[in-house]
């Protein structure tokens, strides 16, 4: 696209240098001009105190004169030969050719007074009127190149040549907090802990040998023996339980045998009562194991902006004017906004489908925040925090505006 039949320059490749912030590159004017003014205001109180006052202004009008262009070919000379001026030096900024890409090659001298004189034209004799222009054609690149008219003329753009940060670098994304319950954790684990080795053991019933099995038979039949009355033959005994049977009377016929006197029993052996079986132990049954989250692949997460655009996400997303991605980072959607009243940071935020499927946003150390918009109620989001969306949340970037729907 053309602005004021300027012609628009190829775009450059995307491993070139970040492109300078509006605000610095002010400071950076802002620096140069108070530079340049203090040295002309020192040539002109020199030519009114050595011509003016003696009556002879012409001398006085040529040293100003010449002053002011020794100033402005030192300007164009340092921005043609290495894009360097004092302010932009102090800020860490660097006047490069467009079509140089990675290499950030010096526009030359020639390009250097193109665009030098057109600065110079618009900016005190048309009181500040063509600095705010060029200024605002700037910040309406659709490109995001920020690129005014005498850089659009001379070919140009200004980058920012500031080392990456190393503690941003290193302060990555935290993964998302999972939510624990505690309560089934603690009642998992009293499922699951085995009985103590110290507990006693209850020994089990001991078991009899033949040998003692024998005893105790034999024990039983002496004690029956006792019990039982003797019995002679033609005679019937009567059992009495308390009084022992009288001695038989041997009959005239036959003799009756001598009654030999009845062994004494054995002492039958003390049973001791066997102990109590101890109860068995079932083992305990497994512990069901807790429930999964659910695969980010079943959640389908769609994001909608308010400038038309919407996908699906599907890995890292990053978004702002012209968002760029740190060193080995892997992005998949990067999603550049325009900003009308460039409260959209470059890099603004991120947001991705965390492993249990949750949709995750963060702001990026951006200069004007992150809003989360829930249910009509907004809360601003801590720079570097995540936060988790749920389906109808509202996320407001700057002045431009994410919905957040939940398809799957």
């Amino acid at each position: 696209m053309s602005v004021a039949g300027f012609p628009a320059p190829a775009p450059a490749p995307a491993a070139e240098a970040a492109i300078a912030e509006p605000d610095r590159r002010f400071y950076a004017f802002a620096i140069d001009r108070v530079i340049a003014w203090a040295i002309f205001a020192a040539a002109g109180f020199v030519a009114w105190l050595v011509f003016f006052r003696n009556d002879n202004p012409l001398p006085g009008i040529g040293l100003i004169a010449g002053v002011v262009l020794v100033v402005w070919l030192v300007g164009t000379i340092l921005t043609g030969s290495g894009g360097k001026t004092p302010g932009k030096m102090a800020l860490g900024l660097r006047v490069v050719s467009d079509d140089s890409g990675a290499a950030g090659r010096p526009i030359g001298v020639g390009k250097a007074f193109v665009r030098q004189a057109l600065l110079g034209l618009c900016t005190i004799p048309t009181l500040g009127i063509g600095t705010a222009t060029f200024a605002w054609v700037a910040a309406m690149d659709e490109r995001g190149r920020r690129q005014g008219w005498h850089d659009r003329r001379a070919g140009s753009v200004v980058v920012d040549v500031r080392p990456a940060p190393v503690v941003e670098a290193e302060e990555e994304a935290p993964a998302p907090r999972r939510i624990v319950n505690l309560t089934t954790m603690r009642l998992k684990q009293a499922e699951a802990t085995p009985e103590p080795a110290e507990r006693p053991q209850t020994p089990a019933a001991p078991t009899q040998s033949p040998a003692a099995r024998a005893a105790a038979d034999q024990a039983a039949a002496a004690k029956a023996a006792q019990e039982a009355p003797t019995q002679v033959p033609g005679q019937v005994a009567r059992q009495t339980p308390q009084t022992p049977p009288a001695p038989p009377t041997p009959s005239p016929a036959t003799p009756a045998p001598p009654t030999p006197a009845p062994p004494a029993p054995p002492a039958p052996p003390v049973l001791q009562p066997a102990p109590p079986a101890p109860p068995v132990l079932q083992p305990a049954p497994p512990a069901p194991p807790a429930p999964a989250p659910p695969p980010a692949a079943t959640a389908r997460w769609r994001v909608t902006f308010d400038t038309g655009q919407s996908f699906v996400v599907e890995g890292l997303a990053i978004v702002g004017r012209g968002p760029e991605p740190r060193p080995g980072e892997d992005v998949s959607h990067r999603v550049a906004l325009s900003s009308s009243d460039m409260s959209l940071s470059k890099t603004h935020a991120q947001f991705q489908v965390a492993a249990d499927g949750t949709l995750v946003v963060m702001d990026r150390g951006s200069t004007n925040g992150t809003t989360l918009i829930r249910q009509g109620a907004a809360r601003a989001l801590g720079a570097r925090r995540p936060a988790a969306l749920v389906h109808g949340d509202k996320v407001k970037f700057g002045d431009r505006t994410m919905d957040v729907v939940r398809e799957a």
